[in-house]
């Protein structure tokens, strides 16, 4: 592994200049932590009022931070991460002590797995700790497997050290990117400062330095390309930051590209890189995988080759080793920012002796499956049940969607069917957790962030049952996005491998008979039922019209997934996918 060269300078800069926050007579520590968010630029909270946090809350408030207030502290946390990813920025979560943290525990994992924001949260006060107070909780035990940090402030002084390392862990600096935890006992919250509590801090910047590859691994990373025949270029987090030049380095060298859910709309699907519909056949034939901040896990079958040729050689980038030290090591390995190793290869790269004849068929072939699917998903036939296909549903979708909409897919089932047939320049979904739950919160940070933008959440109807309440949350803070409920009125995934794998015996997976149209109208938004694919175009621009709004869109449960037909519902033993498993068990 080639080490990181040295980067540049760390940047002192203030998030402002106002620094006055820490000299306000008469100023309390819950002033102090609203006065240091105010500074870093946070511009919102997220979170659910508790005795635990009402002085920050209310100093919050007073300072002009908008309170975003929720249903449930992991709609919190889910709408806190949308921000993240949406921003780049760390945002921040306000949860009470005990059951607040704990109903924020699904968030925080999720925002880990996803390398997105910060938490903070109160405790009960210090002369109660250990006496078995009111909601007193080991909360920092609880939380810290989740947290790039998980820290305490039991002192005035401690305060902003705390909080810029919270600050700094979040935001990457030693880790990837991730939520950090602080909590504050309830009376300190109250304590006045003396001078002396924030003397010595001197403020710097929460945004981790850029770092160089270092010369010898760069011209490794170099050579490698320059020999490589058939190479292919699979995108993660950081690549976000690298985009336009990502796109231009691959258009002028021609190197095919996949994204995942981590880059999706990194580069648009009319790239002429973009190789996404046929991901099976580039990673079985590429004799060079090139990951930028992407881990080989289990969607990428752990760099096996049981997926990728066993002749293939690996080029890792990524800020941290975490992302490129894991299930199959690279021949060549580079600890730098993506935006610096793209910037400096595109700045120098020998002419690369590409197989042209394989790179165009790639393109045509997923050009074609992507034609075709399109052109089969406006003509499929409803199931035996007498409802629209799901792709049906989507290819409606896609044709509401305006070319700035942000697009959010939620579900098990109807997720599987989008990630195939909805694209968007801002996409998000579950991530690699698979956490149901997020479209609704997710939905709702979209249209805070860019009022006026479309925001199009497509959720499927277990999923909704998750946050549906969080629809209140939209109608109290005027925000309008449309939510699409793809009802097929089952967990499909799990009930198709019921009947499949034991006997035709379907137990706790049918959710028949709700109506989400109704639900949305009696939380104060719009909602209409569609059961035919010929209402659809005039049904989403009626919602478009009146949302915030619900489509409960009722979708057959004879189409299955192409997750559900890759076997993820079986589990197998070493791989995620069927197919993966059973050339694994050909390779033993």
């Amino acid at each position: 592994m080639e080490t990181p060269a040295p980067s540049a300078p760390r940047d002192r800069n203030r998030g402002s200049d106002e620094t006055d926050f820490v000299r306000r007579p008469g100023q309390t520590v819950a002033g102090l932590i609203a006065g240091y968010l105010r500074w870093r630029g946070v511009q919102r909270v997220y979170g659910l009022c508790g005795g635990h946090i009402q002085p920050v809350w209310d100093e919050l408030a007073r300072l002009g931070v908008a309170i975003v207030d929720v249903r449930h502290e992991c709609a919190a946390v889910y709408m806190a991460h949308a921000e993240a990813e949406l921003t780049g920025r760390p945002a921040v979560a306000l949860v009470t002590a005990g059951p607040g943290l704990t109903n924020a525990v699904t968030g925080l994992a999720n925002a880990s797995t996803s390398r997105a924001p910060v938490l903070l949260s109160g405790r009960p006060p210090r002369p109660q700790t250990g006496r078995g107070a009111l909601q007193e909780l080991p909360q920092r035990a609880i939380v810290a497997p989740l947290c790039r940090a998980a820290l305490t402030a039991d002192r005035a002084r401690e305060v902003l050290p705390r909080l810029d390392e919270a600050m700094l862990a979040a935001a990457g600096w030693d880790t990837p990117p991730g939520p950090a935890y602080l909590d504050f006992p309830a009376d300190l919250l109250t304590e006045h400062l003396q001078p002396r509590d924030t003397a010595d801090w001197i403020p710097a910047s929460a945004q981790p330095p850029e770092i160089l590859p270092s010369p010898a691994g760069l011209a490794r990373a170099r050579d490698l390309i320059a020999a490589a025949r058939r190479p292919v270029v699979i995108a993660g987090r950081e690549a976000r930051a690298a985009g336009p030049e990502l796109a231009r380095l691959l258009a002028d060298v021609g190197i095919p590209y996949l994204d995942s859910g981590e880059s999706r709309g990194v580069l648009p699907q009319d790239h002429p890189s973009v190789v996404s519909a046929v991901k099976g056949r580039a990673m079985r034939e590429a004799d060079l995988v090139i990951t930028l901040d992407r881990n080989l896990n289990f969607q990428l079958a752990y760099g096996s080759p049981a997926a990728f040729s066993p002749a293939a050689r690996f080029l890792r980038v990524a800020r941290h080793t975490s992302q490129f030290a894991d299930n199959r090591r690279g021949d060549v390995e580079l600890q730098c920012s993506v935006p610096a190793f793209v910037a400096a290869l595109a700045d120098g790269l020998s002419p690369v002796k590409l197989d042209e004849a394989w790179t165009a068929e790639l393109r045509e072939a997923h050009l074609t499956a992507t034609r075709k699917l399109a052109m089969r998903a406006q003509t499929l036939p409803p199931g035996a049940d007498g409802f629209m296909h799901p792709y049906r549903l989507l290819h409606e979708v896609s044709r509401f969607l305006e070319p700035d909409a942000a697009v959010i897919a939620d579900g098990g089932d109807i997720l599987s069917f989008a990630r195939v047939a909805l694209s968007a320049r801002t996409y998000l979904d579950c991530g690699v957790l698979g956490c149901l739950g997020v479209g609704v919160p997710f939905a709702n940070a979209a249209a805070l962030l860019a009022p006026g933008r479309q925001v199009v959440a497509v959720i499927g109807d277990g999923s909704f049952g998750f946050t549906a309440m969080e629809i209140d949350t939209a109608v109290r803070h005027g925000l309008a996005p449309v939510y699409v409920i793809a009802n097929n009125q089952a967990w499909n995934i799990e009930k198709t491998d019921q009947l499949q794998r034991f006997g035709g015996r379907a137990v706790g997976v049918d959710l028949p008979g709700c109506r989400y149209d109704r639900l949305a109208e009696s939380l104060g938004a719009a909602g209409r039922r569609v059961t035919n694919s010929g209402e659809l175009p005039e049904a989403l621009a009626w919602a478009g019209d009146h949302a915030p709004a619900v489509l409960d869109v009722l979708v057959t449960q004879d189409a299955q997934s192409p997750d559900s037909l890759s076997g993820i519902a079986v589990v197998p033993p070493d791989q995620a996918l069927t197919k993966w498993q059973l050339a694994e068990d050909r390779r033993a």
